[in-house]
């Protein structure tokens, strides 16, 4: 039986997504192999530090939001040259800048591996532009964003949020102290308490669970709001609630310390206690989020003109 004009073509158009599909994959492929010792490298920071143990998640959480959004991309596809040439010279560009920073100095495993990771993100991105097109990226913009945080920090950025939320924290503790009555003295991160001196050390900032918290505002205004300025709000809730959390749980070790002894800088609650601030911050994050979702539903609806 013969095929029909229509029929053909639609066979032609379906084998030329089968190649399409069979080059992305081929593309990709070859880019894992060229960065396969950081990508190892990565996972093994990922093992060995908090602060990167999501890391591992993140990929499978924008492979679910791309399929998600799998019935809404373009059925016909058209490579956008400008975009991909872009990416493809903003990594080659990265490349270069970490040999030549190679060649200077040894090179921290973090700083080597932010080089190197946004890099292959920028090829990866080049990528997708010059099989899948501008449009369908458009609708896959949050999923491609969201790769970012495979990225660990370089350590100047790393030390730049760990001042950051060591110095936000011990102000946001002197307000508990201060709403308390505890008399205090406060020195930057340094408190004098009744027959204890506290310290808000680096490794006592929160970044982990800021930057989870964070992650978390991103995926749950994704999945539950619709207007940007509401997303946009809830991520930047984040800053507040957690410099909040973190200065609440300084504030409730120093609590303890005054009426149990220093011991308690020894105790559970000191040591192992961040998962149970991180669970109380989920609280007022959570009831944002329903003011939120509540507000969209109550938004006036646009008139509607009437047809003469």
């Amino acid at each position: 039986m013969a095929l029909g004009p229509s029929s053909t073509a639609e066979k032609g158009r379906g084998t030329a997504r089968r190649l399409r599909l069979a080059g992305f994959f081929a593309a990709v492929s070859v880019l894992v192999l060229c960065f396969w010792v950081p990508i190892v490298r990565l996972l093994q920071l990922a093992g060995g530090d908090d602060l990167y143990s999501d890391i591992p998640l993140i990929p499978l959480v924008s492979l679910y939001f791309v399929w998600r959004q799998r019935d809404r991309l373009p059925r016909n596809f058209r490579p956008s040259a400008g975009p991909a040439a872009f990416f493809f010279a903003a990594g080659a560009v990265t490349v270069g800048v970490y040999r030549l920073a190679s060649f200077s100095s040894p090179m921290a495993i973090a700083n080597y591996l932010a080089m190197n990771l946004t890099a292959m993100l920028f090829f990866l991105i080049g990528i997708c532009f010059a099989f899948w097109g501008g449009e369908c990226m458009r609708r896959l913009a949050f999923p491609a964003g969201l790769l970012v945080f495979t990225i660990p920090f370089p350590d100047f950025l790393r030390q730049v949020l760990d001042t950051f939320l060591q110095d936000g924290s011990a102000v946001a503790a002197g307000c508990f102290f201060s709403a308390s009555g505890m008399p205090y003295l406060r020195e930057g991160v340094n408190f004098e308490l009744p027959g204890i001196h506290l310290q808000v050390a680096p490794e006592c900032s929160g970044i982990h669970s800021s930057v989870v918290l964070l992650i978390m505002s991103l995926i749950a205004g994704a999945l539950f709001l619709r207007s940007r300025w509401r997303r946009t709000a809830l991520a930047l809730a984040v800053i507040p609630l957690g410099l909040l959390r973190n200065g609440f749980r300084i504030f409730v070790i120093g609590q303890l310390c005054v009426h149990y002894g220093p011991q308690m800088l020894e105790s559970p609650i000191h040591r192992h206690g961040g998962p149970l601030f991180f669970l109380l911050s989920l609280i007022p994050f959570f009831t944002l989020l329903l003011f939120l979702k509540r507000s969209e539903r109550t938004d006036p609806k646009p008139a509607t003109r009437k047809k003469l």
